[in-house]
């Protein structure tokens, strides 16, 4: 397979390298092959007949030349930018790159793309867009609750189809996922959690609510606590999707509470037992969090973290994070970085950000630019402005939402780190804590696009982390609601056929202007540019 392989990337680039002299010797024979048939064809006759017929054409003829080409190009233009605008890429670069090229023996582009230079000069492979894993958002807020009462107001949805199905899959995976034979409770709720309507979703949950009752008192005990299954994450339904207060859904997961509390204690397919335990948990600390009590809410993520510490993917530290910055507790969320901010673990916007606020808290109540560039900074200033440029360099969409430069929206309830999303995410639950800090957003504004020359263009390298991945914006797009404009970085660059087409559609509009407003200048400017041209044709041939 490894022979084949060569043998076809031997054979493309000797086409490719042969193609150069193919066209060559094509245009050679095109020339010899018109002066052959010169005088058989009477091409000097035509010529000439050609030349008297552009020059009885009259200057209507010339606006409507014009015109038309200027309206075409002018169409083609607003095509050009509108793809460009939804999809980030030409329409006509993409067709000839993904068509063309390959006809005329070129390298396909996912081979050029799919390799960078890492930073000790070795190549690696680039993340592709299949690669950029979206997580789920630790504080997502509650449907009922938060969600619907935003679409009751605005009449917008601020979640999309692709964000929800995302979350039935991690439903069934985690009430539903092991489940050997399903009974037609757990057929219900499966069917609950892929329903697009949000009624249909809360009847069904009602629906195995009653199935269950109905059953409960003849099956056995092994029986038993698959029905407890299925009437928990019933609950857990109805307490996401129905309860239209905080205290309505707290109600609802703390009957979920003791009924996941049995299944645990039973130690039967004690996988699932422990995800629904701990999804339920972790939703009444949010409850908590939202209700005013945030020490119980920490409490509460503590003892969670304590119990089950190998859930560590589930980033529950950040939840805790966001409660004890609310507490205002900042040596205890700096023992929290201590644990989670170490290079072998994953990072996200919460944890850099979080950082770069402690670090920026400790001397921004006294900073002053101007100050600053008079005596330098200081050590505990350089650090600070180290720490900013850090989390920039890992999600570069936040700061403006942290300045208020671009307006928030609902976070979704899933995200892409070092994207859009993960920025709208944390700006939403975090703004609140850089406004506390006095100075923070200040030295924020005055040092944050510094990073931006601290990264190698066009990011071929990474400063501090991998480079920038070029799938975010693509996810991005499918996490967020249309009427937010995504957060794009880096800038792209309007490609060629735009600014070509834009160039082509302003020529042509100009020589129909100056047709119309001069017509007999341009039509001797028109007979005089047709003589010429054809003259320069017949010319080297008449030899």
């Amino acid at each position: 397979a490894g022979g084949a392989g060569t043998e076809n990337f031997k054979l493309k680039s000797w086409l490719s390298w042969s193609w150069t002299y193919v066209c060559f010797i094509w245009f050679g024979m095109v020339l010899i092959m018109i002066y052959v048939l010169w005088s058989p064809l009477k091409l000097q006759e035509t010529l000439a007949s050609a030349s008297v017929f552009l020059n009885t054409l009259t200057p209507k003829f010339y606006v409507a030349l014009t015109g038309t080409s200027s309206l075409i190009s002018g169409l083609i233009l607003i095509f050009e930018w509108w793809y460009f605008r939804k999809y980030g890429t030409s329409f006509i670069e993409q067709v000839s790159v993904s068509h063309l090229r390959p006809l005329l023996g070129g390298v396909e582009s996912s081979s050029a793309t799919g390799l960078f230079t890492s930073i000790n000069g070795e190549t690696e492979l680039r993340p592709s867009v299949s690669e950029c894993k979206v997580w789920r958002n630790p504080l997502n807020l509650f449907r009922g609750a938060e969600y619907n009462r935003y679409t009751w107001v605005t009449g917008k949805e601020p979640l999309t189809y692709y964000d929800m199905n995302l979350s039935a899959q991690d439903h069934q995976t985690f009430f539903t996922g092991d489940t050997p034979q399903l009974r037609p409770e757990d057929a219900v709720m499966q069917k609950a959690w892929r329903e697009r309507n949000p009624q249909a979703r809360i009847r069904a949950a009602y629906q195995a609510l009653e199935m269950n009752q109905e059953s409960v008192f003849f099956l056995s005990t092994i029986i038993l606590n698959a029905v407890l299954m299925s009437c928990a994450a019933a609950y857990v339904l109805l307490a996401e999707e129905e309860a239209t207060t905080i205290t309505e859904a707290e109600r609802l997961f703390r009957k979920a509470l003791s009924i996941g509390k049995c299944l645990y204690s039973a130690q039967r397919h004690r996988n699932r037992n422990i995800n629904l335990l701990v999804y339920i948990k972790r939703r009444l600390a949010m409850c908590a969090r939202k209700l005013g009590r945030v020490k119980e809410a920490v409490k509460m993520m503590r003892d969670l973290m304590k119990e089950f510490p190998l859930l560590g993917m589930l980033n529950i530290h950040e939840n805790l994070l966001e409660a004890l910055l609310e507490l205002q507790a900042y040596a205890d969320v700096q023992a929290v970085l201590a644990k989670y901010d170490d290079i072998s673990l994953p990072k996200s916007a919460t944890i850099c950000y979080t950082s770069a606020l402690l670090k920026a808290r400790a001397v921004s109540d006294k900073f002053s630019p101007e100050a600053a560039s008079r005596r330098g900074l200081s050590s505990a200033e350089m650090n600070a402005v180290e720490a900013i440029h850090r989390a920039v360099e890992f999600n570069p969409h936040v700061p403006k939402y942290l300045l208020e430069m671009k307006s928030l929206i609902l976070p979704p309830e899933h995200i892409l780190k070092r994207g859009d999303s993960e920025a709208v995410a944390y700006a939403f639950f975090h703004l609140q804590h850089w406004k506390r800090a006095e100075g923070a957003l200040n030295l924020l504004h005055c040092t944050w696009e510094g990073t931006f020359r601290l990264i190698p263009y066009p990011l071929e390298k990474g400063h501090l982390f991998y480079p920038y991945p070029g799938c975010t914006e693509t996810a991005d797009r499918e996490l967020l609601p249309s009427f937010h404009e995504v957060s794009v970085y880096p800038k792209k660059e309007l490609p060629f056929f735009i600014l070509f087409t834009a160039g082509l559609c302003s020529f042509t509009a100009m020589l129909a202007m100056l047709t119309h407003q001069f017509p007999e200048l341009m039509g001797v400017f028109a007979k005089a540019v047709s003589t010429s041209t054809t003259g320069s044709y017949s010319l080297p041939l008449l030899y």
